[in-house]
């Protein structure tokens, strides 16, 4: 049988004398061929380890191997020659060792007299998606910060966890059926998986999750010790209703009246629910920013969202048909007490508990009607500045206290009612929104502060700044203001009020209690139960804790606003655990930010099974040093978890008054740049800055391969008075730019994407995802392991050690090496890394130019290498000859301090 002669059809190729040789093809074994039929396939059991289990054909007489059999072994060999180095063999070898040795685990107990460097990452949700390239950019972060610091004595702390209750897994459960612990667990374990292949160098041993009832347990715990200081309590409040999804939204889950999952539509229904009485820190939240490392950004941002403000309380009189008054009075709160007289009408908002009695039988069921429309938007919708104001007229008058006139009372949605006491007095000259609405519905306006450096004129809008009084006074009242600046006018007519029984001094703030509940399954269970005979709420004992979920097979919305586990009937019903009465169970649960409050605290003791967290370690870990994660975060994950850790303060269970010493908010990683050329009905290309979009005009996206740059404009490399619109969009599903880590770690590696990730710019900065970059570091990571190991042998494996050599180095390298050593350490510690990786980048191409590499200036270069790319570090440090890790090398410590 002569294999080399035989004339092959298209579909199948000759082996070549090489595959022949190196598969030891049955020539010399023609009985390793156990035909079955004259066309069939056969096992290659002579052939080496590489390619066992391959498949060739035998046709009348002939041995034929496929074009994609002997394609794939020929690209294998190809791969082997170009890598640059080899990964592929480097990082699964250092990950199995790191694992197998608990590298990276920190002991219960620690040397206290060393230092100390928590360095955490805010815990993802496992989604089902997997990660992309933007969720490695924080954790490459902490970890080369974590590495660094164990390379510099310190004790560190740098821990895993998931997030892993919410909305998400409970709508994949009632889409499909499965159980959404089912769910979590295996994305869990995908996301794990996934941070392992970036030799993440996580304590593996602390990971938590929020699901788990050991962990719960503490959630639990944390709730009833707010409940025995009644910062949890029960109350009727408007809230964001999705019938669809049968749950309770929080504002930022509802996007243009409907949920952003789903896109359900949302109403406004008011509904009794579990609160937690956060205004009751609003002082301590806010004036204990100015003492924390963050971005000023954030902390403004939660200034903002707390929003503090002095002003007073004022009371209007409700008028009857007949202009006298009843006895209903209508509170309002302003900032601007100077501006009373200029209140030309009262606006309430449509849940004001007082509209009922406001609205005249002429007028009811207009006001009905948008009180309905109202019920559909969500608080972010009817406050937004830019969109036009709408009301009704209630039909009902009140009366200005200051000038004893009637003004008409109007019901609109930009007031709403969770904020101050519902209802605002107008002022069309001094506030742009009621100007913007008094115009729109003719009401009239009257202006009383005249600006310090201008003359008074009505220019067409709102004067909001402060002034001189006018048009401010009246003998009927006996009050006074004309003249005065806007700050003494405002204390004066505090004062008058007060005196008068017509309103008082009073700080107010946006922020609103925390709505605490959820009418969803998967969640934490609330631990109280409610009497049968009489309702009163009495909480479980501690002992009892965790309360567990239920197992559930129906997870759908009850349709009546009755959570799912109302469904559980055998255990709702329970007894009060103190007096032995029939009772029923909480069945909403807690929201998803709950388990998010407190982690932090769990990983400086995870197993204890007694308390939250041991006094001892907490003491010795707290604060946490570095916190890294998205600017999305900014408001609330933050706030809530300050809010917690002050009354975990407050009960001794912390020794700090805040949990996060350090905020650093890392940039998104936006998908690659995508070149949008446009074409015209007759589908010739059109320029960009010529294109008539809102005409007939088509779309076409441009491979990067036909772009080129001219100027500040990218153009058809075909033609180049075609000018291009070039834009990088958020990595997302719908618009197919997400690119998955696995695949750039199969490529290029993990240390490749580390390095690149850090490389691509300022790590607060929003970057760019692009191909081409990646090749970059992937590149110098290939230089830096061919000059310490020597170039490839002619098969593209490498020789075992390096080509480093003892010998004493020269001024000049040690020059180099110190320079680079004093750059790199500078700005990791400044969380400068890209900057950090040019340094190393001019240690290479210098290192490039000498004659001779010694083995201590490779050493250390090494070092300064590993926090960056650790798994080529761990094996350019074992092939130097050291069997111990560098992990916690002394050596190191020295030479990085000085």
């Amino acid at each position: 049988m002569n294999v080399n002669t035989c004339i092959q059809p298209p579909q199948f190729l000759p082996l070549s004398p090489f595959y022949q040789q190196r598969f030891h093809l049955f020539t010399q074994k023609p009985q390793s061929l156990k035909p079955t039929k004259k066309s069939c396939y056969f096992s290659t059991t002579a052939c080496d380890n590489s390619f066992k289990g391959g498949l060739f054909r035998v046709q009348k007489g002939r041995i034929r191997c496929s074009v994609s059999e002997v394609e794939e072994q020929k690209e294998k060999q190809q791969q082997v020659v170009k890598r640059a180095y080899p990964f592929h063999e480097i990082e699964p070898k250092w990950q199995s060792y790191w694992e197998k040795n608990q590298t990276f685990r920190t002991p219960d107990e620690v040397d206290t007299s060393k230092p100390k460097f928590y360095v955490l990452d805010m815990f993802p949700y496992p989604s089902g998606a997997g990660l992309h390239v933007g969720h490695p950019l924080g954790y490459t972060a902490t970890d080369i910060l974590a590495r660094l610091k164990r390379m510099q004595g310190y004790n560190v702390l740098h821990p895993m966890g998931w997030d892993a209750f919410g909305l998400p897994a409970e709508q994949y459960a009632i889409e499909t059926g499965t159980h959404p612990k089912i769910t979590t667990l295996r994305n869990i374990n995908r996301f794990r998986s996934q941070l392992k292949s970036l030799g993440l160098s996580y304590d593996w041993d602390r990971e938590i999750s929020t699901t788990e009832p050991q962990y719960y347990k503490w959630t639990q715990w944390i709730f009833l010790q707010l409940l025995k200081r009644g910062l949890a309590y029960q109350a009727e409040v408007p809230v964001n209703w999705c019938p669809a999804l049968g749950t309770v939204l929080a504002n930022e889950e509802v996007v243009d009246g409907v949920s952003e999952r789903g896109g359900h539509p949302v109403i406004r229904k008011p509904m009794r629910q579990w609160m937690l009485k956060i205004t009751a820190y609003a002082d301590r939240l806010l004036e204990d920013l100015d003492d924390l490392d963050w971005p000023e950004s954030v902390k403004e941002m939660q200034r903002n969202w707390i929003g503090r403000s002095e002003g007073a309380e004022l009371e209007f009189c409700v008028l009857d048909g007949d202009g006298k008054e009843r006895d209903i009075k209508i509170t309002v709160y302003t900032t601007r007490p100077d501006t009373v007289f200029g209140a030309t009408y009262l606006v309430v908002a449509p849940e004001h508990s007082l509209l009922p009695s406001l609205m005249s039988l002429s007028q009811r069921e207009s006001v009905e009607e948008y009180k309905d429309l109202a019920s559909r938007k969500s608080d972010l919708e009817r406050t937004e500045l830019q969109k036009e104001k709408t009301g009704v007229f209630s039909g009902c008058y009140a009366q200005n206290p200051a000038n004893g006139e009637a003004i008409p009372i109007w019901v609109a949605d930009y007031v709403l009612g969770s904020y101050g006491t519902g209802a605002i007095m107008a002022v069309p000259a001094h506030d742009t929104r009621d100007y913007e609405f008094a115009t729109k519905y003719d009401i009239p306006i009257c202006w009383v502060v005249k600006p310090d450096d201008d003359d008074f004129s009505d220019s067409g809008k709102a004067y909001e700044g402060e002034g001189s009084i006018l048009n401010s006074s009246s003998s009927t009242s006996g009050l006074d203001i004309n003249g005065l600046h806007s700050k003494v006018a405002a204390s004066k007519v505090i004062e008058w009020a007060d005196t008068t029984g017509n309103g008082k001094k009073k700080v107010n703030y946006k922020l609103r209690d925390w709505l605490f509940a959820r009418q969803r399954y998967w969640g934490e269970p609330i631990p109280v139960v409610f009497l049968q005979d009489t309702g009163e709420t009495a909480p479980i004992l501690e002992t009892d804790l965790p309360l567990t979920l239920p197992e559930l097979d129906d997870f759908t919305p009850t349709g009546t606003g009755e959570p799912p586990l109302a469904k559980a009937v055998s255990w709702v019903k329970t007894t009060d655990p103190a007096s032995g009465k029939p009772a029923m169970r909480e069945t909403s649960t807690m929201p998803q930010w709950a388990g998010s409050c407190w982690y932090y605290l769990r990983y400086m003791d995870p197993k204890n099974s007694k308390e939250l967290v041991d006094k001892t370690k907490e003491k010795y870990w707290s604060p946490i040093d570095v916190y890294v994660g998205g600017a999305e975060h900014a408001v609330l994950h933050l706030l809530y978890s300050r809010f917690w850790h002050k009354v975990l303060y407050d009960i001794g269970v912390v020794s700090t008054k805040e949990p996060f010493k350090c905020v650093i908010n890392q940039g998104i990683i936006l998908g690659e740049v995508q070149y949008t050329a446009f074409k015209n009905p007759d589908g010739n290309y059109v320029s960009a800055d010529s294109a008539d979009l809102s005409g007939e005009i088509n779309q076409e996206i441009v491979p990067e391969e036909k772009v080129i740059k001219s100027g500040d404009s990218f153009v058809l490399k075909g033609d180049p008075s075609i000018r291009l619109i070039a834009r990088a969009h958020k990595m997302s599903k719908s618009r197919g730019n997400v690119v998955n880590p696995d695949d750039v770690v199969s490529e290029y590696g993990a240390d490749s994407l580390r390095l690149y990730e850090m490389f691509m710019g300022p790590f607060r900065d929003s970057k760019t995802w692009s191909t081409s970059g990646i090749e970059g570091v992937y590149r110098f990571l290939g230089r830096t392991w061919r000059l310490i190991v020597g170039s490839p042998l002619p098969d593209g494996t490498f020789r075992d050690g390096t080509v480093a050599i003892d010998g004493e180095p020269s001024f000049e390298q040690l020059r180099t090496l110190h320079k680079c050593i004093a750059k790199v350490t500078e700005e990791i510690e400044g969380t400068r890394f890209n900057t950090g990786i040019s340094a190393m980048m001019e240690f290479i191409n210098a290192a490039y130019k000498w004659d001779k590499l010694p083995r201590s200036i490779i050493k250390e270069f090494v070092f300064l290498l590993s926090p960056y790319a650790p798994h080529m570090a761990e094996e350019l440090w074992f092939r130097l000859g050291h069997s111990n890790r560098w992990h916690t090398s002394p050596f190191l410590r020295q030479i990085l301090i000085t």
